[in-house]
């Protein structure tokens, strides 16, 4: 009576793979039974959760081609057709053997080399001297005879195969050593006794139909199929923002719950509000080629009151201040850029600023971007966020009191501040937050008070305007605890679906 019950409570692709259970291998299963991998994989499981089955898995390396090496399978690798040139020319000049050969730089670099490796090759006055035998240009090298082989497993690659892998492995996308699951099948004795009588019972329903509704003989005296409630389901992955997005939009709700209204504008802004209004001076190594994107475009700058409270504010000062002492050019400051940061939305915003509406607070959040190279915690586009409190009455204990309140909300209740020096603020100060799993402090930005250099051209007058502007992303990365800056990006789908939700979003 027991088995009758337990083969009750079989699935249709249950009942269906038991025949063949013997097989041991699925793909053989999925051959004979007709169903899909998946649908083998999770009756498995559900005959494994029944004690019908004991499943086990271990893993192994297999070696496979890669992008690059599937073309090269079919084409020669590039040492192989540097070769075939060089059977013809016996000697040639390193440009020509590159443009007639019409290898890329990396694929002509490696091929040499390889080659200069295997003593085919020499290399004098700036040309290519063939050195290696008939014998030897005919013969295929190890890595042309790996290459045919694949895919293999790892652990059975003969000392030949795995010289040629580790030389293949220097170069990009040849070859890619995955890791597969193996997963083997065992009947228990209760499976073997199931597969015996699971014939001796009639067909089940498997679910209520209308019909059945409307006509009962549709479904008294038969047998329904018993469901096991306990029985773990596959892992439903429902729709949901992007992680960065999903913090973004927490920040957004914050910033918006403390009373600040929101700034947005361009990607693309003049240097004039992106370094002329923040009295950065002309000459300051930030806005050379190598932190900047310039484009090859100008803007006119209209406001030429503003214009020239700008000029006077970085050739002769404000305020008792003594200002850049050089001659401003208005031509450089057309210039169009890539927003480096989003303060130049803090600049327009006080330009703009209505006087009546003072006391006032703005945020903003948005990408930014610098001419870095790209490495683990650095980007060439970036997320920041940006905030300013405009008010005759603020000081800064208010700026600290405010980005104390601003990281509390967002989950960070360590927080410190360095001082610090930069050109539109002071006094100014270096944003720091503790990581209390990895116990050490790391910097997200600064903050401080406009300076009246950058305050009485913008608004007329002086008044004290708290600024700060800290990276958003690294932020999220210790959230999420993210090592590499890049993963942010990568859109692994299995990856994002295993991503918690940021806070209450």
């Amino acid at each position: 009576m027991a088995y009758e019950k337990l083969i009750e409570s079989l699935s249709p692709n249950e009942r269906k793979i038991l025949p063949y259970l013997k097989e041991k291998k699925i793909n053989k299963i999925c051959e004979k039974s007709g169903l899909d991998n998946t649908s083998v994989l999770r009756a498995l499981e559900y005959l494994a959760n029944k004690k019908i089955i004991t499943l086990s898995s271990h893993k192994k390396k297999i070696v496979e081609i890669g992008v690059n090496g599937a073309r090269y399978r079919k084409k020669g690798l590039p040492e192989r057709n540097l070769l075939n040139l060089l059977s013809e020319k016996r000697v040639i000049s390193l440009e020509e053997a590159q443009k007639q050969s019409s290898l890329s730089d990396n694929e002509f670099k490696a091929s040499i080399g390889a080659l200069k490796k295997k003593a085919m090759v020499e290399i004098k006055n700036e040309k290519i001297l063939l050195t290696g035998s008939k014998e030897e240009i005919s013969k295929k090298s190890l890595e042309e005879i790996f290459i045919e082989q694949l895919p293999l497993e790892y652990d059975s690659l003969t000392s030949e195969q795995i010289y040629a892998l580790k030389s293949l492995e220097k170069r990009k996308d040849i070859i890619q050593i995955k890791e597969d699951t193996l997963i083997e099948i065992n009947l228990t004795k209760l499976g073997e006794e199931i597969i015996l009588n699971e014939q001796k019972v009639e067909e089940l329903i498997e679910r209520i139909t209308p019909k059945m509704l409307e006509r009962d003989s549709l479904w008294k005296g038969k047998k329904f199929r018993r469901y096991d409630l306990t029985s773990p389901l596959p892992l439903i992955s429902g729709g949901k923002r992007h992680f960065v997005n999903q913090a973004i939009e927490y920040a957004r709700k914050v910033w918006t719950e403390m009373g600040f209204e929101e700034m947005t504008g361009n990607m693309l802004q003049t240097s004039f509000w992106n370094f002329d209004a923040l009295f950065t001076a002309q000459d300051h190594p930030v806005r050379e080629m190598q932190d900047t994107f310039f484009t090859n475009k100008k803007a006119e700058l209209t406001n030429k009151k503003l214009v020239k409270a700008v000029r006077e504010s970085h050739e002769k000062g404000v305020d008792k201040s003594k200002g850049w002492q050089y001659s401003w050019n208005e031509e450089e400051a057309k210039r169009m850029v890539l927003r480096t940061h989003t303060t130049c939305l803090s600049a327009k915003t006080l330009s703009e600023l209505n006087k009546n509406n003072i006391p006032s607070k703005f945020f903003a959040i948005g990408k930014c971007f610098r001419n870095e190279t790209v490495d683990w915690g650095h980007g060439f586009e970036f997320n920041q966020t940006e905030g300013i409190v405009i008010d005759d009455n603020a000081n800064f204990r208010h700026l600290l009191g405010y980005l104390k309140q601003f990281f509390k909300k967002m989950g960070f209740e360590k927080i410190r501040f360095r001082p610090s020096y930069f050109p539109y603020t002071e006094p100014s100060v270096e944003i720091d937050i503790f990581n209390p799993e990895k116990k050490i402090w790391f910097e997200l930005g600064g903050a401080g008070i406009f300076r009246p250099e950058v305050t009485i051209p913008l608004l007329g007058k002086k008044i004290p305007v708290l600024a700060w502007g800290p990276g958003f992303d690294r932020m999220i990365m210790d959230y999420y605890n993210i090592k590499d800056l890049r993963e942010m990006y990568k859109n692994n789908i299995s990856e994002l679906r295993k991503m918690k939700f940021w806070m209450k979003t």
